[in-house]
């Protein structure tokens, strides 16, 4: 059975907003070998309408090299799951769109996660993984936490109830990034 597994990029401050305007100095060759491993280990990918809409934008026509290419081979090909409730149609190759009551969509994703093995791996929905955390189906919390303080942009978790985790695993980067790996308690 798979587990889902959300990677974060995020400040000191808890903002996962737009870490294209802050994450960059801080990517090193530690990093990329995290974010490597954690791609190698995803058998499937979870996101929400919004990332959808921008990633089948634009990774199906992106070419490049080095790890945007590896990436844009994996996320093409992958099996690709879409919580929503607002498209009609999930037309990026190998993509599946959940959609209905909140209980139906935690039901088809349990399902989803029975048929999988190895890792679902999600990256950049704070709204996603709220609402994984709130119905019981998040496994594990990948933070890269950056030394910065952004100030401003959207928060992990804003206006949530209370959610007791644990820590699994943590490394520090050169850089000063922490890569902490956190489950619910």
């Amino acid at each position: 059975m798979a587990k889902i597994v959300s990677n974060f990029f995020i400040s000191l401050d808890g903002v996962v907003e737009r870490p294209d305007q802050w994450h960059f100095p801080y990517f090193d060759d530690d990093m990329g070998a995290a974010v490597s491993r954690g791609v190698d280990q995803a058998r499937a990918f979870l996101m929400g309408r919004r990332q959808y809409q921008e990633w089948a934008e634009y990774w199906p026509n992106h070419s490049g090299d080095g790890f945007d290419a590896d990436f844009a081979n994996f996320i093409n090909s992958v099996p690709k799951y879409v919580l929503s409730n607002t498209l009609t149609e999930a037309t990026w190759q190998n993509s599946t769109l959940l959609s209905g009551d909140s209980s139906q969509v935690a039901a088809r994703l349990r399902e989803v996660k029975e048929q999988t093995d190895g890792e679902i791996a999600m990256s950049g929905s704070p709204t996603t993984v709220r609402w994984l955390l709130a119905n019981g189906l998040l496994d594990e919390l990948r933070l890269l936490v950056h030394p910065i303080a952004v100030g401003r942009g959207q928060r992990l978790f804003e206006e949530t109830p209370t959610y007791p985790l644990r820590l699994v695993s943590q490394e520090t980067f050169k850089s000063g990034v922490l890569n902490l790996t956190y489950a619910p308690a």
